[in-house]
């Protein structure tokens, strides 16, 4: 394993001094972002990751969802183009169906794939297509049941795979080491970087394989919310598409997503605000950096 020193603080400053790339020109300079997930029961969990790639800055949003789910999805972010997908018996997406999925990775920037996803066989199929079309330049944003997956097939993504960020939470860490967790939250998030060549951001702690290492210390009780998590690998992915380096975007992230949710406390105090109310927060966050 790469040597690693004490994690950095994520801090304001440090993000200053790391500044994101500058938009210019049109949205097609900022990249499209591409959602795989969702299922006929949790189609809210792809609206939010969407939703906030776009508020981080993403200049294109396209979902791939289940049939059943688009046409409402359409008219929730009618800033996206959707795509349903064929489902199974369960209601979860039939990865062996539909020829549109490969054409849309194919020309994704980034492709976020697991919010909402309730099938680990299936989230293994759609894994493997979105592994078959991506190009080498594209960025992977693995959340949710897609790292259930990987944890299943640890060598799913195989060589030739460009820039990876996971965000498991601390179960799903767990499965991916096939171990429980020590107390050193930021040697797992190095293991786990190691382990797949990947960055991690989990908890609060980013790593990459290269030995980096910091931590987001900002973070409240109020984010351990349902849908929490997608706003975070959407913030994620749309950074990412503007042109972030993947440790770079995580770090960003981390810190957007923790401060959204400090902005919240004076009105909805320490818990009970919405994942979704986190949304409106990110440009500002971002804007004042």
């Amino acid at each position: 394993m790469p040597s690693r020193s004490e994690p950095k603080v994520i801090t304001s400053g440090l993000l200053r001094g790391w500044p994101l790339p500058v938009p210019t020109g049109g949205k097609d300079n900022r990249g499209t972002v591409l959602v795989v997930g969702g299922s006929r029961f949790t189609p809210g969990a792809v609206l939010l990751a969407g939703t906030a790639a776009l508020r981080a800055g993403a200049g294109v949003l396209q979902l791939a969802v289940a049939a059943s789910t688009a046409a409402a999805l359409s008219i929730q972010v009618p800033e996206a183009l959707v795509v349903g997908l064929p489902e199974d018996g369960d209601s979860n997406i039939d990865g062996t169906g539909d020829g549109r999925l490969p054409e849309l990775v194919a020309a994704a920037t980034v492709v976020a794939i697991g919010p909402g996803l309730h099938d680990i066989d299936e989230s293994r199929v759609l894994l493997r297509r979105v592994r078959d079309a991506v190009r080498p330049q594209t960025a992977l944003v693995l959340d949710a049941y897609a790292l259930g997956a990987l944890s299943h097939e640890p060598g799913l993504l195989g060589d030739g795979i460009g820039p990876v960020v996971l965000t498991p939470n601390l179960t799903e860490a767990r499965h991916l080491l096939g171990r429980d967790l020590g107390e050193d939250l930021a040697a797992e998030a190095a293991a786990l970087a190691e382990r797949y060549q990947a960055v991690v951001s989990m908890y609060g702690h980013v790593a990459d394989p290269a030995g980096g290492s910091w931590r987001e210390e900002s973070a409240d009780a109020g984010l351990g919310t349902s849908g929490s998590g997608d706003v975070l690998a959407g913030i994620l992915a749309g950074l990412l598409a503007r042109g972030a380096e993947p440790a770079q975007a995580a770090c960003w992230a981390a810190y957007a997503h923790a401060v959204s949710g400090q902005r919240l406390i004076p009105r909805f105090g320490r818990v009970g605000f919405l994942a979704r109310e986190l949304l409106d927060e990110v440009p500002r966050t971002l804007a004042e950096l």
